[in-house]
């Protein structure tokens, strides 16, 4: 049976950039995952690349109460910053449903994309747990996310940001 539950909203402005800026501090790999420090948010994020150059990158708020998970592509797309529209995430056997923000011009040049915030324990041990994230989203086609190797980049990004705290 499938839950549906509403992704969380969280307050407040986001912004992201793809792990590349001076910003982010390397703080290791795990299963073809990157987690580094954001040095000015004192916390950490994880990120992983695919053959065609997608990013998806997942991290914490700056207050540390919301996780986002954001995809971005250097394929061409309608996305404009700050826009928001419907979006499904299917995890396992679990379907979220909430709102996508997009993100264009101020992440690395080229890539656009977007990100969603949740604040639901369960959505965290879905991304963690499951292999697949399959993306519903209100006007483009639905897509992949592989999430190998989550678990442990998960794990070494929650050291990360408590070693970040001390």
């Amino acid at each position: 049976m499938k839950r549906i539950v509403t992704l969380g909203i969280a307050i407040g402005l986001f912004t992201s950039t793809i792990a590349s800026a001076d910003t982010f501090l390397r703080y290791g790999e795990v299963e073809g995952w990157k987690v580094f420090i954001d040095q000015d948010k004192k916390s950490c994020l994880i990120e992983a690349v695919d053959d065609s150059e997608n990013v998806v990158q997942m991290g914490l708020t700056e207050d540390r109460g919301v996780g986002y998970v954001g995809v971005f592509t250097k394929a061409k797309t309608d996305i404009k910053r700050g826009d928001t529209e419907a979006v499904a995430v299917l995890l396992g056997d679990n379907l979220y449903i909430g709102e996508a923000t997009g993100m264009k011009g101020n992440i690395t040049k080229g890539y656009s994309g977007g990100y969603v915030l949740s604040d639901d324990p369960q959505f965290a041990e879905d991304i963690a747990k499951q292999k697949v994230m399959v993306v519903f989203p209100e006007k483009e086609f639905a897509f992949t996310v592989d999430l190998t190797g989550t678990y442990k980049a998960m794990e070494m990004a929650r050291k990360c940001n408590e070693e970040q705290l001390s």
